[in-house]
């Protein structure tokens, strides 16, 4: 996986997750904190979540076959959408029948110190985690908002990461909130309402996951940035002078394809418009480096009065 891919903030959050799973089920057996048990299947899909981002974005780097001729570039987009399946199924559906379950049969949580404990160790394990997200995430995002990178990357891995470490640090403070009521009150309803708020959040992570990377599926051109480069790459002024129009498909995160049609004077002969192409081709590449497949049809541009 490339640089941009995020797999230091991806190892990072794995290795957070599988310790933090461990001790939160441990927490969980000691005190029967529904929180308990919702924050550790939570931390156990994440930990599923970041191998299934790790192994798409070790096939999406097998070669291109005679089946599969633009490569496998898009199983990144494929993975990280199953990322947001695991998600609402394992992570937010598993949490409110919990919680709904604690609500209706509540009772006192014992030896506190255990989900105390590990809540605290779980914050500071995810806040390490989020850091490097925060940190590999930077180096990509520039001038945009957080919003904004989310929506636009085009490499969904850091995306899938922020929000997951995001989602996991709200939902380690509501499960704390939901213990601490408990223990305060005498009352383990407390403790069912922080599990049914760590589940609907998420829902609500695992459909904006779902929401941003079927987009990338289906089909997302290249930024508006990169599409003012192409144009002014293409138009030479001489052999090529003009552009009649153009299509950019993303086929994975680092490969982008263009397909154009370009104009050419109408007296140039078949040797010079073929240099022109590969000329303009080249010029491609430069200002855009992930444009690797180039289609370029030269054509005569008509006035509208002559069509």
């Amino acid at each position: 996986m490339s640089a941009s891919g995020g797999t230091k903030a991806i190892v990072a959050a794995l290795a957070a997750n599988l310790a933090i799973a461990a001790a939160k089920f441990v927490a969980f057996i000691f005190s029967g904190s529904s929180s308990m048990l919702a924050e550790s299947v939570h931390s156990l899909a994440d930990s599923g979540n970041q191998g299934l981002l790790l192994l798409g974005g070790k096939r999406a780097q097998r070669e291109a076959t005679p089946e599969h001729p633009f490569g496998y570039g898009r199983e990144r987009y494929i993975y990280a959408f199953l990322v947001s399946i695991v998600l609402f199924t394992v992570g937010g559906m598993f949490a409110i029948y919990e919680g709904v379950e604690k609500i209706q049969h509540p009772h006192a949580i014992e030896a506190w110190y255990w989900p105390v404990g590990v809540l605290v160790f779980a914050i500071v394990a995810e806040g390490f985690s989020f850091r490097t997200a925060i940190k590999e995430s930077n180096e990509l995002r520039g001038t945009l908002t957080w919003k904004q990178f989310i929506r636009r990357a085009k490499a969904p891995e850091l995306p899938v990461v922020l929000l997951e470490d995001f989602g996991a640090l709200v939902g380690l403070v509501l499960a704390l909130g939901g213990v601490g009521l408990a223990l305060l009150t005498g009352d383990g309803v407390w403790d069912g309402i922080g599990t049914l708020c760590i589940g609907a959040l998420l829902i609500l992570i695992a459909i904006v996951l779902a929401a941003e990377t079927k987009s990338l599926l289906l089909g997302e051109a290249a930024g508006a940035d990169q599409v003012a480069k192409i144009k002014a790459a293409i138009v030479d002024g001489d052999t090529v002078t003009g552009l009649i129009h153009m299509r950019t498909l993303h086929l994975g995160p680092e490969e982008l394809l263009v397909a154009a049609k370009i104009a050419v004077q109408h007296d140039d002969t078949a040797a010079e418009v073929a240099r022109a192409i590969d000329a303009a081709e080249s010029r491609i590449r430069e200002a855009v480096p992930i444009a690797r497949v180039i289609y370029l049809e030269p054509d005569i541009l008509r006035t509208p009065a002559a069509k």
